[in-house]
């Protein structure tokens, strides 16, 4: 099970990379843009806090195979182990032939169906990227469509895999993975969701609470 973080937020990398057992970041056009830098200098920055084992995405901004490809080379100058994201259109799916035949490994992005996603496998994309809560806010059903994309590269493409994006609940996620995603990625909203309930806190200040109505400190 690979896990992600979906952002460039440089300050929640470096908070949450401790906590989460993350296999790297994710990024898309609209992350990049947000955090106002250039790409070359962003992603180099990412990758060197990071460090050398962990994965870094992002993705190409041209509609056509041949300006796709070039892109793509250019972002891999300068993150050489980069995944390179290429959405699932028609001239998407020339590039992520051509750069697998290439050797370079690719994401298959913005997928709203299982057979997209399925066609960008068969190219040879190693990772595809179903849109979970964007598919349900457009009247679909994600679980449905990633059970199926999940199950269509069990029996076709085990060497690609489903690596689910766009979540707004950890409801979502947990969903993916119990349908047999191997990877998602996570908003940072998203992650810390997971690991801060008031619940729990409230649960551990009574133990404290307990504790100290007897023993009049925390230690041993």
């Amino acid at each position: 099970m690979e896990l992600y973080l979906d952002t460039a937020d440089i300050a929640a990398i470096k908070r949450l990379a401790p906590i989460l057992p993350i296999k790297g970041v994710t990024t898309n056009p609209s992350i990049v843009a947000k955090s106002g830098r250039s790409i070359f200098t962003l992603l180099a920055e990412l990758q060197y806090i990071l460090g050398p084992d962990k994965l870094l995405f992002a993705q190409v901004l041209s509609s056509c195979a041949k300006e796709m490809i070039k892109e793509s080379e250019q972002l891999r100058k300068s993150v050489p182990n980069l995944i390179t994201k290429i959405p699932v259109t028609a001239e998407g799916l020339v590039a992520i032939k051509e750069l697998a035949q290439q050797g370079i490994p690719t994401l298959g992005t913005a997928v709203y169906g299982a057979g997209q996603g399925f066609l960008a496998a068969l190219a040879g994309a190693k990772y595809i990227a179903p849109y979970v809560n964007r598919i349900d806010a457009q009247g679909g059903n994600s679980k449905d469509t990633v059970l199926e994309l999940q199950k269509l590269l069990d029996l076709h493409c085990p060497q690609s895999m489903v690596l689910a994006a766009s979540f707004r609940t950890p409801r979502q996620a947990l969903d993916c993975m119990l349908a047999g995603c191997k990877a998602i990625t996570l908003p940072v909203d998203v992650a810390e969701l997971f690991i801060s309930d008031p619940a729990v806190d409230a649960a551990i200040a009574k133990f404290d609470q307990d504790w100290c109505g007897v023993f009049g400190a925390l230690a041993f």
